[in-house]
């Protein structure tokens, strides 16, 4: 497994607890929109703890970026991150990842699984080729949602925001769930892309199989 050690450049956060990240590029490294490589440390201590985060900038950009939930009250690599300014160093590893764009369809996103689809949305907006795709993306509250500017410029009314746990007129509330599919969904003949924590994935891609989408058009990360 190759390894590259490279130099964070910028760091800012984008949320409460998500961090985004702009390191150097190695030189010949690049990835398919929606790939995803593991990250550590490089400290001794911390260096062989892998974990994934996928690429959220654009193929051709200079650098890499990543966008990263970081959980404080964990003593993990993530509430490390936390810690990581510009002028420090992590280590990437190869490029690897099932989700890549194959078509128009529908995005379904919980939380932070929203990374993977912000570098292909903002590679088909640059393309034109964005419109006709559609984003839910669920979050508990407001706070919590990721680039909400940047993706409502891109999407439009195409991207749909559903919150579990705020209640404020004027916000969608609730879960994605079987009955929010067949409300929402009328074609189950297109693509669908789902990405989140592990259950989500699992019970939303059950649901999309059981109103008639065909296993082999829902792209998620095995």
């Amino acid at each position: 497994m190759s390894e590259y050690t490279v130099k964070v450049l910028e760091t800012n956060y984008v949320t409460h607890d998500v961090k985004r990240f702009v390191v150097e590029r190695p030189a010949g490294y690049t990835f398919i929109p929606g790939q995803a490589t593991d990250v550590s440390i490089n400290v001794p201590e911390w260096k062989d703890e892998l974990r994934p985060f996928t690429f959220t900038g654009l193929n051709d950009s200079p650098n890499l970026e990543f966008m990263i939930k970081t959980y404080r009250d964990h003593k993990g690599v993530t509430n490390l991150l936390g810690q990581v300014e510009k002028g420090e160093t992590l280590i990437l590893h190869d490029v690897f990842g099932a989700i890549q764009y194959k078509g128009k369809g529908v995005f379904i996103a919980g939380g932070a699984g929203i990374t993977p689809f912000i570098a292909i949305f903002r590679d088909l907006h640059r393309k034109n080729e964005l419109r006709g795709n559609r984003l839910f993306f669920s979050n508990k509250t407001l706070s919590d949602v990721i680039l909400e500017e940047e993706l409502t410029k891109m999407l439009k009314t195409d991207f749909v925001k559903i919150f579990t746990r705020e209640n404020r007129v004027g916000l969608m509330t609730g879960r994605i769930d079987k009955n929010f599919l067949q409300e929402h969904i009328t074609d189950t003949q297109q693509q669908f892309y789902v990405c989140g924590p592990d259950q989500f994935v699992k019970d939303i891609t059950g649901l999309l199989i059981h109103i008639g989408a065909s296993p082999q058009a829902v792209v998620f990360e095995e």
